[in-house]
């Protein structure tokens, strides 16, 4: 038995290190995902379909855009593209993670499901230093799993007694918290064409299909615009 605390000591501090480095984002997650769950709600959702959303996609970014322009029937091919294109970053992050991630074969697939900016960032942060460890991975990403399906659930209960989103000026939350988060990127030549390049073809788009097509075409708009940023960045 002597021989035993060794095996498991090292399970423990790396299950412990990684609640403690997720726990701000974490905290931070819980308005975020209540205001979600609350608005869902208010658009018609039940508990159980928000539930399974927050579940089953997991990624706070594609859960607005969806919520933002739901619709009864809701647009799915629409939705299905405009999710795609916002998390394509996830191609690019895995790609760079993998050889950071210390597993293999179906634990590795179980682990990426998991990867949101927040746990990427931090075990990027991490590699530097030390090994990515299964454990530190998992306890990251469950941690922040079950707070965000919780904390939208939890929203929802509140979401369905309050009718309407626009009755209480609900439905422009989510317009405020894009500009939250586009006033908090840098404002190097890239950044900024992606958002201006984004915000027209959005805008171009709605005014002439409307919604859900300018959530899509502000994606793309977007990437192309950044692309064609960088790469005069990279001429010059």
């Amino acid at each position: 038995m002597g021989n035993s605390k060794p095996c498991y000591a090292p399970l423990a501090g790396e299950i412990s290190a990684g609640v403690s480095a997720i726990a701000p984002a974490a905290i931070a997650a819980i308005p975020i995902g209540l205001l979600f769950g609350a608005v869902a709600g208010a658009k018609g959702l039940s508990g159980l379909e928000v539930t399974l959303m927050s579940a089953l996609v997991f990624a706070g970014g594609s859960q607005f855009a969806a919520i933002e322009t739901w619709s009864h029937p809701p647009p799915i091919a629409a939705l299905a593209f405009a999710t795609f294109l916002i998390n394509a970053r996830h191609l690019l992050m895995g790609a760079s993670l993998a050889p950071k991630l210390r597993a293999r074969g179906w634990r590795r697939w179980f682990a990426v499901f998991l990867m949101t900016d927040e746990t990427w960032a931090l075990a990027e942060r991490r590699a530097l230093s030390q090994p990515v460890t299964l454990a530190y991975w998992l306890a990251m990403g469950s941690c922040l799993y079950v707070v965000w399906v919780l904390s939208t659930v939890a929203g929802a209960a509140v979401g369905s007694f309050l009718g309407e989103p626009d009755r209480i000026g609900a439905d422009f939350v989510f317009t405020a918290l894009f500009i939250g988060l586009i006033a908090g990127f840098g404002r190097s030549r890239t950044t900024m064409a992606a958002v201006v390049g984004s915000a027209a073809g959005a805008a171009l788009t709605h005014h002439i299909f409307g919604p859900p097509w300018h959530v899509a075409a502000g994606a793309l708009s977007g990437i192309a615009a950044a692309f064609l940023a960088a790469g005069q960045g990279a001429r010059q």
